[in-house]
């Protein structure tokens, strides 16, 4: 269940007297930081894969991986103190500290850090404004399912936009497609083709082994490394 708003809530009920501020900030920090531990701990166990999966279900499955790791791979354990604030990145962070063989006590000390931050911000905003958290309440009371028909219709409608948006991307990126054993027939044949493994570095480091012949380079190395590509036949790229 989404947190922000009943951290909100929390923290206006704060303002007004009736929650202890203190308690709701160590509780929230309590509650999150042995839950990220768990899907670190997952992370360490089962690898890339746990970090397919839950990119499989996030509103971005097709650049959820790449961004993920290619953010944790540049800021690494410091990009823990902020996931919490980012959509989906707050989800896939824990386990790919797992997978990148974080020391526990490193990670730790760096989401407890990221966790007390997102608490104090939260609660904090719902301390600081509770009188109009606590008049935005009165007028969704009010309005009863109108709001939630309203915020349904929002949703609804972001959600759509981005089905769509990926449909197009899906659509574009098949014109250009080749399959594994289309490929392996070119291959067989005799055909030259200049094949690129575009894998991240995280993943190429997690399974080293590549198509025979090919030639990694990481999207990240494009603009240094593209004269390693032949021009004068059919480029495949291929990655996770």
């Amino acid at each position: 269940m989404p947190a922000v708003p009943y951290m909100l809530a929390a923290g206006a009920l704060a303002g007004l007297g009736q929650l202890d501020l203190g308690l709701l900030i160590l509780i929230s920090v309590a509650a999150a930081v042995p839950a990220d531990l768990i899907w670190y701990e997952i992370g360490r166990k089962r690898g890339m894969g746990v970090i397919r999966f839950l990119c499989r279900i996030s509103l971005e499955p097709d650049s959820c991986v790449r961004d993920t790791e290619t953010r944790f791979a540049r800021r690494g354990a410091h990009s823990l103190v902020l996931a919490k604030f980012i959509p989906g990145v707050e989800t896939v962070a824990p386990p790919l500290a797992g997978v990148f063989q974080m020391r526990r006590s490193r990670f730790l000390a760096f989401d407890a850090l990221g966790a007390t931050l997102w608490s104090v911000t939260f609660l904090g905003l719902g301390y600081i404004f509770h009188r109009e958290v606590d008049r935005i309440a009165r007028i969704s009371a009010q309005l009863g399912g109108w709001m939630v028909a309203l915020l349904a219709t929002l949703l609804a409608t972001y959600l759509v936009w981005k089905l769509l948006r990926r449909r197009r991307f899906l659509a574009e990126l098949r014109i250009a497609r080749i399959t594994p054993e289309e490929l392996r027939a070119k291959l067989e044949a005799g055909e030259e083709i200049a094949i690129v493994d575009v894998r991240h570095s995280v993943d190429f480091e997690a399974a080293p082994s590549t198509i025979p012949g090919a030639t990694h380079i990481s999207v990240e190395e494009f603009e240094t490394r593209h004269q390693e590509i032949p021009r004068d036949r059919e480029v495949v790229l291929y990655c996770t």
